[in-house]
């Protein structure tokens, strides 16, 4: 398992595919009034270096000890909202109208996703002002996986998708 601090150096890909506006301390109040949530120190962290995008390659996907319809062991994690309003890039902003979209549960805050897959904070145990869980929600199969207890481990664990190819690479959790 790697360390936050060392993810968070090598997290994002070059690019500007998905990118806000640099992060502020009024974006973050914004959002979390919007949102209704307060949001996990980490995911400010990240966000704080560059605000959503691509991930890195050595960060794209998460293991999973549960199969799912994306994989038998792993969910993919190639993006990362940010907080704002640009045109044509989805934000954590646009969590509400999401959420009622696609019939997924409150309160939640999506992170990454294409509508029928998406990776969220779960704020239903934790209480809105809590430290959420990390869920993989199919909206498809109205199934959901937790992957972390909170987004530090979330962001701990990811590992690159390449590793999974040919199967070798597993959640130690799961290994028998």
């Amino acid at each position: 398992m790697n360390r936050f601090d060392e993810v968070v150096a090598t997290f994002w890909n070059s690019g500007d595919f998905g990118v806000q506006e640099p992060l502020t301390d009024e974006m973050v109040q914004e959002a979390e009034r919007e949102l209704g949530v307060t949001l996990p120190l980490a995911l400010l962290d990240l966000l704080r270096v560059q605000n959503g995008g691509v991930v890195a390659d050595d960060h794209d996907a998460f293991p999973s000890n549960q199969p799912t319809s994306w994989s038998e062991d792993h969910v993919p994690f190639d993006h990362l909202m940010g907080i704002g309003r640009d045109e044509g890039a989805t934000s954590l902003l646009d969590t509400p109208y999401l959420v009622e979209e696609w019939g997924l549960p409150t309160p939640l805050v999506l992170l990454s996703g294409d509508g029928h897959c998406w990776i969220g904070l779960d704020y239903r145990m934790c209480g809105r002002d809590g430290e959420p869980s990390v869920t993989w929600f199919e909206t498809d199969l109205n199934a959901e996986v937790v992957l972390a207890d909170d987004f530090r481990l979330f962001v701990e664990g990811l590992t690159s998708s390449s590793s999974y190819e040919d199967g070798s690479a597993r959640n130690p959790e799961s290994a028998g």
